[in-house]
């Protein structure tokens, strides 16, 4: 009898370490696979910058191009290491920064409420559409020569065009998400009675979630392009500066650190922004 007593206490011991082992695997081989995707992802990702690196490589060290051309990977490299330890390019890159930070902060403030005036008032959007359309279908280098006239070529100019390029998507797609809010959401919240407030917490803010954000990322694409634009045409700084600056002396090394700088921090505020995106959707189901 002492032996099956005691077989009994085992199996009572055991099974609840077995209970929490199991989630606990689970967990483990869950996160395992996240892991592996998003390395699969990356080295993907990878694959055609590696390749035309090499062609690259290869092409500079086989004479196809004269280095007046297309210079090294080797000569971009000494200039990029010489660029950042005398931190010309720590310079330009925080002027371009500031002024993308400025100018994308005032055009997406002022997108989002424009937007969220049309989106939520017929009579605003029947008053501001037409013109809104009208103005926004004029490129945004075609208001530099304006601008200039008023504002100079000051910082200014470059925060107004700045701006004026994150306006237009933020506004657009934050009115088109408001009002793709399905009519059954809002009878749900007239049953229920909810205020003002708590009809924008409860509704318009979570459902919008996602257009909103395609609208700021895409914004902030059109922000950073503009910057770039404006520095080449009127800026003695910042990294559209970089590569005015090394097309005019025949540094193509330095035009092409400037070039490959602007397209990294470009890839990385749209990461920024997507990552963000991510944890508004969370909120977004908590929130429902």
């Amino acid at each position: 009898m002492a032996p099956a007593r005691a077989g009994r206490k085992a199996a009572v011991v055991t099974a609840p370490v077995t209970a929490i082992a199991w989630p606990a695997r689970g967990l483990a081989a869950s996160l395992h696979r996240r892991v592996h995707r998003h390395l699969a992802s990356i080295a993907l990702g990878l694959v055609v910058p590696l390749g035309l690196l090499v062609a690259w490589a290869a092409a500079a060290a086989s004479g196809w191009l004269p280095e007046q051309i297309l210079p090294a990977p080797r000569i971009v490299a000494e200039t990029l290491v010489e660029m950042v330890r005398s931190g010309e390019l720590a310079q330009h890159a925080g002027i371009s920064g500031l002024r993308v930070l400025a100018g994308f902060s005032l055009g997406a403030g002022l997108g989002l409420l424009l937007g969220a005036a049309m989106g939520l008032s017929r009579r605003v959007e029947d008053t501001v559409q037409p013109l809104f359309t009208a103005l926004a279908q004029v490129p945004t280098l075609g208001w530099i020569p304006l601008l200039m006239l008023f504002l100079g070529i000051g910082e200014t100019l470059k925060i107004v065009v700045i701006a004026k390029a994150a306006l237009v998507p933020v506004t657009l797609n934050t009115a088109s998400g408001i009002r793709a809010i399905p009519e059954g959401y809002r009878e749900v919240a007239r049953a229920y009675r909810f205020t003002r407030v708590q009809t924008l917490r409860r509704l318009i803010l979570p459902a919008s979630v996602p257009p909103v954000f395609t609208g700021i990322r895409y914004g902030l694409t059109k922000a950073w392009t503009a910057l770039v634009a404006v520095e080449l045409l009127a800026s003695a700084e910042g990294l559209g500066y970089l590569l005015v600056w090394g097309r005019q002396m025949f540094w193509l090394d330095t035009m092409i650190v400037a070039m490959a700088l602007i397209g990294l921090v470009g890839v990385a505020m749209d990461a920024g922004l997507a990552r963000i995106e991510a944890r508004l959707q969370l909120w977004r189901i908590d929130a429902r």
